[in-house]
């Protein structure tokens, strides 16, 4: 990516550039490289134009593959240029060359095929066609004596539908799907059929073409690959090869209400001519997701060369400079050519090593699936915290990010209080569509909409109303006081009802702010809301101070009841299966279900919607051991040793590891998501080293500016794309993966989260 090329180490395939290739020689003697390098081929102009053809519409919910959403109008092409190189004289030797070795030419092409590998797994992360081969394929039973489907002219066997028809493959039936996003669409007779015979696959009529078709599992109630599809439909006289395709696809119809809310337009700001920024600070990051930059060379000097991939100080400082260096934004001659200034192009960064090192071992961010940026923004905040923990590092940068929740309860009868508070790194902020300011407009609209979709017709996007909802609203929604049922009155000794109200109780120095635009709809399938936030750029938060105990105020006494748990929870397994299949992580489902009494998917849903931000979100259900039942618990010593090794105490780690079955990465994370519980565990003596390794807290004045906002683009969080806006230098930049512009209309409404400094 530099311009020198990169440089692989034929020993340990460590990869450099021109910069550090030396230094890494001079600490390892390593001196045997691949050198890659890519030069931009040369176009050859002609006095005859050739007229582009048009764009194709994209069918495929992707970016940057074929069939995708093509964000590059042009793509630039590239000539590769390999060779070995020899240190310390950096003497090269052509590539490919017959004299060489079968040793180093097996070695290189080994590297090479590496590097292609890691571009498909480029491509998967925002692909969302991404389906598995059904489990009842190669099993499906057909009946005898089967039906014989015409090529056309197909209708709903129980209501006569003529469009969005599902074929069943057992028996031969026809019948209608469910509504579409936009009320349009089928009956769900096929859903009934289904539940009345378990016949498992159907499917879509008018998208069968030789390259495949849709083919919908109700049995896994998901999209599947059926490898049999072509002598399935043989069955009912179906001829593959001759089919033709008359219907959209399901992803053609996601993509098609991704694209009518009109959100990749307005948050790409499509359609003006943005002026390209490159240098230090403006440099893009290649489609996959600072206090170590000044320090970059410090950093690598002390670390192991071979311990770079992992190490997340090296890999922090790696990508800090690849953002903040400005060697990344312009073109391999040092000048932007004038195809990089039409199209805004840079070279960008590719942060693979840093992405695997972040999401390794993480059932969803270690794979290519599309992620949530507030989970994955969490996740990333509590790694650095485990790193700078295990380093006692007096410096952590997520201190300027840290802030408290104050959550204040008052027994109803007895007027007694109690206070608690919780550390965040996110404010989650509700939306209340009746604070709507066009709320009166959007009911019209809405109503307009209604009757049209009954006259078989659709509203234009261009006349799309949202509502639109004052930012201090959302604050407004989430201090309002909330009432607590069946509250456990400790002074009263019985049960009563309580009222919680929630408050900032420390205002740090960046405020990151998620709304809470994702919820559920009526097919329990989770999806975004279509609103647009009044956005403010400067905002005052006094009134949402936290104010601790008041002198009037008494507290509820403490407990002084023996703590008995209940035994291991009854969980509905049906209902946890049904959430987890809808992508949610298995143990946050198996939480959902049990906090909320068994009381069917849509309490759980609503529970998992209003605590997916929590830190111990997706943290396994553990209650406490009741010690009268079940016999003394005992730590695995490794594991307590291995904890300690990070920097935490001896007690801290015992703790983490009983309530986790003794399972030392879940016991880590527990610890993370439990600070202020282990900060009152019982010590014989904290010395001052230990004192400062904990987590630190700032406060300051409750006047803020918005700094930068990430959109999300997309219908809901398993698809889509993010991308962001920052201040810099007084203006506004757009960063949408390698490209980077100054934003003329950058659109704070439609974003997903807010960064706010403190003035």
């Amino acid at each position: 990516v530099s311009d020198g090329g990169l440089y692989v180490c034929m020993s340990n395939y460590l990869s450099f550039g021109r910069n550090y290739v030396e230094q890494y020689f001079q600490k390892t003697g390593h001196n045997i490289f691949l050198h890659l390098k890519k030069v931009p081929k040369a176009v050859t102009e002609s006095g005859d134009e050739i007229e582009s053809p048009p764009k194709k519409k994209p069918i495929r919910l992707a970016i940057g593959v074929d069939g995708g959403f093509d964000l590059n109008a042009k793509q630039i092409e590239y000539e590769e240029i390999n060779s070995i190189v020899l240190l310390p004289d950096f003497t090269v030797i052509s590539f490919p060359d017959d004299s060489l070795p079968d040793k180093v030419q097996l070695c290189v092409a080994g590297i090479l095929s590496v590097e292609s590998a890691s571009l498909t797994n480029q491509i998967q992360s925002w692909d969302g066609e991404e389906r598995k081969i059904s489990l009842h394929a190669e099993t499906l039973v057909q009946h005898s004596d089967p039906r014989k489907i015409p090529p056309s002219g197909w209708k709903c066997d129980i209501c006569g539908l003529t469009s969005n028809l599902w074929l069943n493959l057992t028996d031969g039936s026809i019948l209608c799907g469910r509504k579409y996003f936009d009320g349009s669409g089928g009956n769900g007779h096929a859903l009934e059929y289904y539940e009345r015979t378990k016949f498992p696959l159907c499917v879509k009529l008018g998208t069968i073409t030789i390259e495949g078709a849709d083919v919908y599992s109700y049995a896994e109630d998901d999209m599947v690959i059926d490898p049999f599809l072509s002598k399935h439909l043989e069955h009912f006289g179906i001829n593959i090869t001759s089919m033709q395709k008359t219907e959209k696809t399901m992803t053609e119809l996601e993509i098609d209400a991704n694209m009518k809310l009109h959100e990749w337009d307005v948050i790409q700001e499509s359609g003006r001519q943005l002026q390209p920024l490159s240098g230090p600070g403006y440099t893009g990051i290649k489609n996959l997701g600072n206090r170590y930059y000044e320090r970059i060379n410090e950093i690598f000097n002390r670390t192991n060369p071979c311990d770079i991939p992992s190490n997340l100080e090296a890999q922090m400082a790696k990508f800090g400079h690849g953002l903040l260096s400005g060697c990344y934004s312009i073109t391999s001659n040092g000048d932007n050519s004038d195809e990089q200034k039409l199209e805004g192009q840079q070279h960008g960064i590719a942060p693979i090593f840093f992405k695997s090192l972040i999401g390794a071992g993480h059932s969803e961010f270690s794979t290519g699936k599309q992620q949530d940026a507030s989970e994955y923004l969490l996740h990333l905040l509590n790694s650095i915290d485990k790193d700078e923990h295990k380093l006692k590092s007096q410096r952590n940068p997520n201190d300027c990010l840290r802030f408290e929740i104050e959550e204040r309860i008052q027994c109803t009868k007895s007027g007694k209080v109690k206070y608690t508070s919780r550390t965040e790194y996110v404010l989650s902020l509700p939306i209340s569509l009746d604070d709507a300011v066009n709320k009166q407009e959007f009911l019209n609209y809405e109503e307009k909409r209604k009757q049209a979709e009954a006259r078989g017709e659709k509203i234009s996007a261009e006349d799309t109303v949202r509502p639109i909802v004052p930012l201090m609203s959302c604050f407004k929604a989430f201090a309002e006081p909330e009432i607590i049922s069946e509250f456990y009155s400790t002074a009263l000794g019985e049960k009563s009802s309580a009222t919680k109200i929630t408050r900032i109780k420390t205002f740090p120095d960046y405020l990151f702010i998620q709304m809470k635009k994702f919820t559920v709809g009526d097919d329990w399938v989770p999806k975004k809301l279509d609103v647009i936030i009044g956005v403010e750029d400067k905002v005052e938060l006094a009134e949402y101070r936290g104010t601790g105990l008041q002198a009037t105020e008494e507290l509820l006494p403490e407990s002084n009841k023996e703590e008995i748990e209940p035994e291991e929870p009854r969980i509905d397994v049906a209902v946890v299966q049904q959430l987890s299949d809808m992508g949610f992580a298995f143990e946050s489902c198996r939480k959902a279900v049990y906090l909320t009494n068994n009381s069917g998917v849509e309490a759980a849903m609503s529970w998992i919607m209003d605590h997916m931000n929590d830190p111990d979100f997706t943290a396994p259900l553990v209650l406490k051991c009741d010690t009268s039942k079940k016999p003394s618990f005992k730590p695995d010593e490794n594991g307590v040793a291995t904890i300690i090794s990070m920097g935490f105490q001896q007690e801290q780690a015992v703790k983490a590891l009983k309530a986790t079955d003794n399972s030392i990465e879940r016991a880590v994370d527990w610890i993370f998501s439990h600070i202020d519980e282990l900060d009152s565990v019982d010590v014989n003596e904290n010395t001052e080293e230990e004192t400062e390794s904990k987590p630190k807290i700032r406060d300051g004045e409750t006047r803020y500016q918005l700094v930068a906002f990430i959109s999300h683009m997309g219908s809901n969080t398993f698809c889509g794309h993010y991308v962001c806006h920052i201040i810099k230098d007084g203006r506004w930049v757009i960063y949408n993966d390698r490209k980077v512009a100054i934003s003329e209309e950058p659109p704070k409404g439609m974003a997903y989260l807010y960064l706010y400094k403190r003035l």
